[in-house]
């Protein structure tokens, strides 16, 4: 095991772990506070499959940088908006049959 120090006017913490390699920092990612953090927001089931999924797809924002929440906001959004299609499509009970009154009156 060997020794190395820091290059002059470099904190610690940013050292390359290895000599041959000046780039690698030895900050674990979890020290980094501009890191994606979980929002932990509590979903509710809504006792519908296909919403539901995509309910808990918004949690894979939780693990990606701002600029990878579009990708998956916009899945959830064409998921909800195809869930609600597909209930709009599905035959409901049959519409009243409106029957005239009589006209004698």
């Amino acid at each position: 095991m060997s020794d190395t120090v820091p290059e002059a006017g470099v904190p610690a913490e940013s050292a390359s772990a290895d000599p041959d390699l000046p780039g690698e920092s030895v900050n674990e990612p979890e020290d980094d506070p501009a890191a994606p953090a979980p929002l932990n927001v509590p979903r509710t089931p809504t006792g519908n499959a296909d919403v539901d999924d995509r309910l808990e797809r918004l949690s894979d924002a939780d693990h990606l940088a701002t600029d990878g929440h579009v990708e998956v906001y916009e899945d959830v959004h064409g998921g909800l908006r195809d869930a609600l299609s597909a209930l709009d499509a599905r035959p409901g009970p049959p519409a009243p049959v409106h029957r005239p009154g009589p006209t004698g009156r």
